[in-house]
């Protein structure tokens, strides 16, 4: 039986010249694809971020392409990377040897590079058009939640505050009331309404007077107890649901951890429970399976957040994409009206789409607003049974981003005894219908541009553009949630993860 044979084995084995770093570096390795690159960029508004004199600073191009490449890696732990810097080979070369500390790494990414992050990111995807991997002028558009980096029990929601103001305002109410009744010679000096507006100032004084007016007066003990828990309270509670209301803006919803962020519903959810988590609504642009354009909202709804992703997209590359495809959740009157304004070529699905294709049992109904016949000369609608429904006025609707959308009202004449009522409408007078003639405009158009050629190709291709980006960022770079907190730092740290993703498909691609 012959003896095994093993390689030579010597670790104190000293070399006759040194070897260099650069030997020990693959020539297809990414580490050099975002050394390249990034090598490129014009760093001048990130280097005027820099104040002279002082100390020495760690390099800014350096410590970019080391949390480009942390990221590219799947790294996102300021610790982390640090630790690279001292035992990763690929991280010693591109960082030069160089070893900033963790503090360093994190100021630079929450502080520095969130001014400039996406003027870096664009010019990133100028050089990859460059290089034949893409084109911005059609874009894909669609969004996923990211969980913040923030307790998922500390809430505070918008409907629970105006409850508890209108709770605070009952029992105001209740105690003037109160007073009035046992105080009556008091009772024509002031009125209810004084106190209708719930504001820390007026409920102080408000309760000032009532303690005032039942001075030396048989007051209920109840009433007491109540009186000296509004002194006590309520003042000091509206200032602090006043605070809150400024950070929920127009949201329904903030953590107290991140109070930029917003509760939402995510698709991983474990529990199956339907559990809220704090996060942010991240919308991509892409082409070619690289992210072209990225903004991060604090809305969860995407049928919001379209206007404003093209917007940054324009703020980017200076002028507006040529074609934009995007799924039934952006298909509104008012997205198709913006689109339409910016001279956007759009296929974007609106909800019935599908099923208009599919022609299902609610496709077949007759009696569907959609189904209705309208004579356009006298500005009218007629129902299934060959009644005429005419018009009762308008009225104006305003959206989440304060779009005006205006919308006729139809009725019946006498719905009364007809024979097919009960599943015409099961409303308690003459049929009533609601209809928007612009959206109804734009959405034909929106149909026939969907059903045409290059619809149906931009339809295909749309499943296999964005959605592969969201699997490999959120499984293959396992990043569910972001390691800061803030919009601002958000949107930063999505800025890195959205150029190591391009970086990495190029790597593979050359």
């Amino acid at each position: 039986m012959s003896e095994p044979i093993f390689k030579p084995y010597q670790q104190n084995q000293l070399f006759l010249l040194p070897p260099s770093i650069e030997e020990l570096i693959a020539e297809n390795h990414p580490v050099r694809v975002v050394d390249q690159i990034i090598e490129k960029i014009d760093i001048k508004p990130l280097l005027k971020l820099y104040k002279g004199g002082g100390t020495s600073s760690y390099n800014p191009k350096m410590l970019l392409k080391v949390l480009v490449y942390a990221y590219l890696k799947n790294i996102y732990s300021s610790r982390t990377i640090e630790e690279m810097t001292k035992e990763n080979i690929h991280m010693m070369w591109i960082s030069g040897m160089s070893k900033p500390d963790h503090h360093t790494i994190n100021r630079f990414r929450s502080e520095r590079l969130k001014k400039v992050l996406e003027e870096i990111f664009s010019q990133i995807v100028m050089l990859l058009i460059e290089a034949g991997q893409l084109n911005i002028k059609e874009i894909y558009v669609d969004g996923t939640k990211i969980e913040a980096n923030a307790n998922r029990y500390s809430f505070v929601w918008g409907k629970s505050i105006k409850r508890n103001k209108a709770r605070i305002r009952e029992q105001l109410k209740e105690l003037w009331e109160y007073t009035q009744k046992i105080a009556e010679a008091e009772q024509e000096e002031e009125q209810a309404e004084e106190f209708e507006a719930i504001e820390p100032e007026k409920v102080e004084e408000a309760i000032k007077k009532i303690d005032e007016i039942l001075k030396d007066k048989p007051v209920d003990k109840k009433i007491k107890q109540k009186i000296n828990y509004g002194k006590k309270n309520w003042p000091k509670n509206l200032e602090k649901y006043q605070e809150q209301e400024q950070k929920l803006g127009e949201r329904n919803s903030y953590s107290k951890t991140d109070d930029e962020a917003t509760f939402m519903r995510m698709k991983e959810d474990h529990m199956k429970n339907g559990q809220l988590k704090a996060g942010y609504n991240v919308q991509i642009s892409s082409n070619n399976q690289y992210i072209v354009n990225y903004s991060i909202h604090q809305k969860p709804t995407d049928t919001t957040t379209l206007p404003g992703h093209i917007e940054s997209y324009k703020d980017k590359y200076g002028q507006a994409p040529e074609v934009v495809v995007a799924d039934a959740g952006y298909g509104s009157e008012e997205n198709y009206q913006y689109l339409s304004d910016n001279k956007i070529e759009a296929y974007v699905k609106y909800n019935y789409f599908e099923k208009e294709q599919k022609k299902t049992k609610t496709d077949k109904n007759p009696f569907t607003t959609e189904k209705l016949y309208y004579n356009e000369r006298q500005d009218c609608y007629y129902c299934p049974m060959g009644q005429p429904m005419k018009n009762k006025g308008q009225t104006i609707s305003r959206s989440e981003n304060n779009y005006l959308r205006q919308i006729r009202i139809y009725q019946a004449i006498n719905c009364n005894g007809c024979p097919v009522r009960g599943v015409c409408h099961n409303q308690k007078t003459n049929r009533i219908i609601k209809v928007s003639p612009i959206g109804n405009y734009l959405k034909s158009k929106a149909k026939e541009r969907l059903g045409s050629e290059k619809g149906i190709y931009y339809r295909k291709k749309r499943s296999i553009e964005v959605e592969p980006i969201f699997g490999n960022i959120k499984q293959n770079k396992k990043f569910k949630r972001f390691c800061l907190r803030g919009i601002e730092k958000v949107k930063t740290e999505f800025g890195l993860i959205a150029i190591a993703h391009n970086l990495a498909k190029f790597a593979m691609a050359i």
